[in-house]
């Protein structure tokens, strides 16, 4: 199974991609002031990777949340230095928040720390094929040497 899995990934990466793509979208247009688990995992990415946005921070000028608040606080570089004039300003904006988009980010985290898990993944399959083997020589044994019933 882990070994499909592992397959299953590596074969379907570009739809991974292009769902998690869709959904970074979704999670954008809907983003909001009430703590729901999207518009945290947004502000979680953001905060972390820092960066803005899916491609890059224009993208929020496409959301609703912009249009009322203008650039979410999470996308700030210095969060001191970040007042909601310069973030409802797109010109302004631009120098006080991450330019870079998150999407590019998060996949080549996910491409460079892959070769870890696959190895780890391998590791783990190989084990389990030992302990399988090593469990059909024990039942092989066990059948060749029977005792004899009393």
């Amino acid at each position: 199974i882990v070994l499909v899995a592992a397959v299953v990934g590596f074969v379907f990466r570009h739809e991974i991609k292009t769902n998690f793509e869709s959904n970074l979208n979704l999670a954008l247009r809907d983003y909001n002031v009430t703590a729901d688990r999207h518009s945290e995992a947004v502000d979680t990415i953001q905060r972390t990777l820092h960066c803005c946005g899916v491609q890059n921070y224009s993208d929020w000028e496409r959301t609703e949340y912009f249009t009322q608040r203008g650039i979410p606080r999470s996308c700030c570089k210095s969060q001191d230095d970040c007042s909601e004039e310069d973030l409802k300003n797109p010109s302004k904006a631009k120098l006080k928040v991450f330019v870079d988009g998150c999407f590019f980010l998060v996949t080549s985290t996910m491409e460079s720390k892959m070769s870890v898990v696959a190895g780890i993944s391998f590791g783990i399959a190989c084990f389990q094929l030992v302990g399988i083997i090593l469990a059909c020589c024990l039942s092989q044994y066990i059948t060749n040497n029977q005792y004899e019933m009393v």
